[in-house]
């Protein structure tokens, strides 16, 4: 059993020496060359003698990313990835926050690492290749380092578009691990191909059960998502059978009518999560891969991805939403109520709280945004007990399972009201002729505004959502979009689309 992360990397370069590990469109790494280019990198970390230090890693989405977490790690160090094609103000305010140790980075990011690095130390991958190895380095460091240890800092803008680092330990990564390889049955014969940026918590799913089981993942080209029929042609040529990916993907897969020109014969797992997946979208996957297990994960990057999931066996209506699902093993969720009394019976709103030691310590160098959501449990009052309380409007269905309906900001009070706008966006993603939808409070005119995207006009999506909804949750203002826009984690961008709504002034 592994105590710290590295002992995944160990026993597969020692059982897979050979097999492929991680493939890019450039190259093949196996398992010891996995190890062996980590080792490298962590002797260039252990020679700069820092110690449970951050180190960035800037470098485009490819194997040597992979190495570089592996070789942080091995230092005795924790990494933060920054995507390449972050926007350098975004990438400044986490330089900012994080204050970083040392840089990984290549030739051709070179200059651009060294204008954020602000005096950290400024390691070339390929350069740290050349060198020696210290191996009494490593296991010096590999003895001193604990689970409690920090393993990486992952920032999410959450809905305010601020980044908040929220510290993952490498217990978080066991533990979740550990339910991952029991209830969802991966295996050294699992074939993943990996859609998540790795700045995205859904991309630690598929680089640890591959590093734990020696499993294979495909890197898939980022230009790619843009080809829908490349795309599953890619699927099928290296036989991926495992997809962990957000629903826009699969709903563009199916907006654009790939599914049923192209089936990919070696999918045995979809894995999707991080936003609503429109159920007419979801039914035409069903229906086309019925023997296909569907699952949902649940859960924020603070919680180490996730903490509630649901295969998808019963049949569900194109209006109907699908559940969070139930609790993973070794996780303690629950919904309390304004008051912090705990809700136990069906329909009944409130917000979803988490404990286990899957829950991040909080956010690197923000005290006062670690205070607001990692508080003590106010159900135990007889010994200190950290939870994290998700910001996530939840509820019980018949059958004891999580309901997500919106984030606890999407919750509005107008005209003396509650409103979730999430059931909003739910009944107008009901319409076949919506391909996707969003939903934003204009608190300055006291409107609720809808965007959205397909061959509808406003006159008769508003007859139709009045079918569906009382007259209060109507929307005041309809903006019709060519295309939604998302973030780099292909989520909708509402704080994009806050800026759009204040510079038009509408």
């Amino acid at each position: 059993m592994a105590r710290i992360v590295t002992d995944y990397l160990d026993h597969t370069a020692e059982t897979y020496p050979d097999k492929p590990a991680f493939i890019d469109r450039k190259r093949s790494i196996s398992f010891r060359e996995l190890q062996n280019e980590a080792h490298h990198i962590a002797s260039e970390i252990i020679a700069l003698g820092l110690w449970k230090q951050p180190v960035v890693v800037y470098l485009n989405k490819s194997v040597e990313c992979i190495a570089a977490f592996e070789g942080v790690t091995y230092s005795g160090n924790f990494y933060s990835p920054l995507d390449t094609k972050m926007p350098p103000e975004r990438i400044h305010k986490i330089i900012d926050r994080l204050k970083p140790s040392a840089v990984i980075t290549d030739s051709e990011h070179k200059s651009e690492a060294e204008e954020f690095s602000e005096g950290a130390h400024v390691i070339l991958y390929d350069e740290a290749q050349k060198n020696a190895i210290n191996y009494e380095g490593i296991e010096n460091a590999k003895n001193r380092i604990i689970d409690s240890d920090i393993l990486y800092v992952l920032f999410t803008s959450g809905s305010t578009g601020t980044p908040k680092g929220a510290i993952i330990s490498h217990r978080g990564i066991i533990d979740l691990m550990g339910w991952a390889t029991h209830d969802l049955g991966f295996g050294h014969d699992t074939v993943f191909a990996n859609q998540s940026p790795f700045s995205f918590s859904f991309s630690v799913f598929e680089i640890y059960q591959t590093l734990k089981h020696g499993a294979i993942t495909y890197i898939t080209p980022e230009e790619l998502f843009a080809q829908p029929a490349r795309l599953m042609h890619y699927f099928n040529d290296n036989n991926a059978d495992t997809l962990i990916c957000v629903p826009s993907l699969l709903q563009m897969l199916s907006q654009l009518g790939v599914l049923e020109k192209i089936h990919v014969n070696s999918l045995k797992n979809i894995f999707f999560g991080g936003e609503l997946f429109q159920m007419k979208y979801f039914n035409r996957w069903r229906r086309e891969y019925p023997n296909v297990r569907f699952m949902i994960s649940f859960g924020p990057t603070e919680v180490t991805d996730t903490c509630v999931y649901y295969e998808i066996k019963r049949h569900f209506r194109d209006d109907e939403v699908l559940p969070a699902g139930i609790t993973c093993s070794n996780k303690d969720c629950f919904i309390l109520d304004e008051s912090n009394r705990l809700i136990t019976e069906p329909g009944i709103l409130g917000e979803m709280c988490v404990r286990g030691s899957g829950i991040s310590y909080g956010y690197y160098n923000d005290p006062e945004n670690t205070a607001k959501a990692f508080v003590q449990n106010p159900l135990n009052t007889s010994y200190p007990e950290i939870i994290y309380r998700t910001g996530d409007l939840v509820r019980y269905n018949e059958y004891g399972e999580f309901v997500y309906v919106c984030r606890k900001d999407f919750q509005i009070k107008h005209k003396g009201i509650r409103i979730e706008l999430g059931e909003i966006e739910a009944a107008v993603s009901s319409f076949s002729e919506i391909e996707d939808c969003c939903c934003l409070y204009d608190s300055e005119r006291q409107r609720i505004t809808l965007f959205y995207t397909g061959k509808i006009d406003r006159s008769d999506l508003d007859s139709k959502l009045k079918v569906l909804l009382p007259d209060y949750m109507i929307p005041r203002k309809y903006v019709q979009l060519e295309i939604m826009p998302h973030n780099m984690n292909g989520k909708i961008d509402r704080p994009r689309l806050k800026e759009y709504m204040k510079e038009e002034g509408f």
